[in-house]
């Protein structure tokens, strides 16, 4: 799948538009951060190692005093306010009696100084952020420290959700007797937005052949994914539809539990498709294993998926012949995370899903897991 991702294009958005993109240049520092020696704290910059200075002057934050001291000399500086030149250390103002116009202190000991050195953030020239990085709140701030307005970031990705299936129906509308409502397409719309950036499509086409290759035939969007109508059932009928488009299958199915009949191609005209399960569990674990890295890969991006490693807090049986991702509750206790399995793994449980907080994952073959044996887990964005 991600040999034939393809990357999207680049834009430039203001820095507090790129929130949640993907970085698309190296961002360097234009100048030294901090650009001066400045007070870590609020007191008195001093110029040697008496105890005893007379004060000259102040040095506030964007006022600072500019004329350099002199033995014996000290200033009332406060916090973030650059530390004048021939200053030897701050002395926080709790530990400090003023008379007058002299100051006295502690003498200079090995106590810290409270002077943040000049480019002791970051230096000018020095790389802080590559390409491929997700700007998070914490890079954004980083780039707008190094003086940063705007960055190029990959483009968004705009995509169609394909729902199949007469059984399904929009929430809020009036199901029928045989009939249940749509929870995959409003949960994976939502994440595709997220992960993708861009804006979300769905259309709803039923058990028709001839409406599912007609939906997709108008779609313009860049990534085309199908919810359903992927198995191997009389009424799956999106492959079929996509065969009319030129649809080539790189991935036909996936050894995962759940979700063995996700699948991957590429149509006639060069957009790419995903073929999720139609059960909502099946379709939100494969989702995270495979549509969220597609997404990031097209935008140039680490696909992923990150693991960590929890301890079980429950036993789990020995794995079959596909790899298993099991939902769990999440916990932390004495300083580990601990994993708990959902007693009840099946792909259709919504329910299940929304309480878990990982996915445990089980190679293929392997043996019983008992309380407290380390394993992989993907942990879940639960925003």
């Amino acid at each position: 799948m991600l040999a034939l991702a393809g990357k999207v294009g680049s834009e430039t958005l203001a820095i507090a538009a790129a929130f949640g993109r993907v970085l698309a240049e190296t961002v360097t520092a234009a100048r030294d951060q901090p650009p001066f020696d400045s007070s870590a704290m609020d007191g008195w910059a001093v110029a040697g190692p008496g105890d005893d200075f007379r004060i000259v002057g102040e040095s506030a934050a964007g006022h600072s005093y500019r004329t350099p001291l002199e033995p014996g000399d000290a200033v009332r500086i406060f916090t973030g306010a650059a530390a004048p030149d021939g200053s030897t250390r701050v002395v926080i103002q709790e530990e400090a009696i003023r008379d007058g116009d002299r100051v006295k202190t502690p003498a200079a000991d090995d106590r810290s100084s409270f002077i943040r050195p000049r480019g002791g953030d970051f230096r000018a020239g020095q790389t802080l952020l590559q390409p491929g990085v997700r700007l998070d709140a914490w890079r954004i701030g980083l780039a707008a420290a190094a003086g940063r307005a705007s960055l190029k970031v990959a483009r968004a990705i705009d995509v169609v959700l394909l729902s199949t299936g007469e059984e399904i129906i929009a929430p809020g509308g009036s199901p029928g007797p045989d009939q249940i409502f749509d929870a995959g397409g409003p949960m994976l719309s939502l994440l595709v937005a997220r992960w993708g950036g861009g804006t979300v499509r769905t259309v709803r086409a039923g058990d028709d052949e001839a409406a599912i290759a007609a939906a997709v035939t108008t779609a313009p969007e860049a990534l085309i994914v199908t919810l359903g109508g992927a198995s191997v059932g009389d009424h799956d009928l999106v492959k079929p539809a996509l065969g009319r488009l030129g649809l080539e299958l790189s991935v036909e199915t996936v050894r995962v539990r759940p979700g063995k009949p996700t699948w991957f191609g590429v149509l006639g005209d060069g957009r790419r498709v995903l073929g999720l399960p139609g059960n909502p569990a099946s379709a939100l674990v494969c989702a995270e294993l495979f549509l969220r890295p597609l997404l990031a890969a097209m935008q140039g991006g680490e696909p992923g998926p990150n693991l960590a490693s929890a301890r079980l807090k429950g036993p789990m049986p020995a794995n079959s012949g596909r790899e298993h991702w099991a939902r769990a509750r999440l916990s932390s206790s004495d300083g580990a995370l601990w994993a708990e399995p959902m007693g009840d793994q099946d792909s259709s449980l919504v329910k299940v899903f929304a309480e878990s907080g990982a996915l445990i994952r089980r190679g293929i073959g392997a043996p019983v897991g008992a309380v407290g044996d380390v394993v992989d887990v993907l942990v879940l964005d639960r925003l």
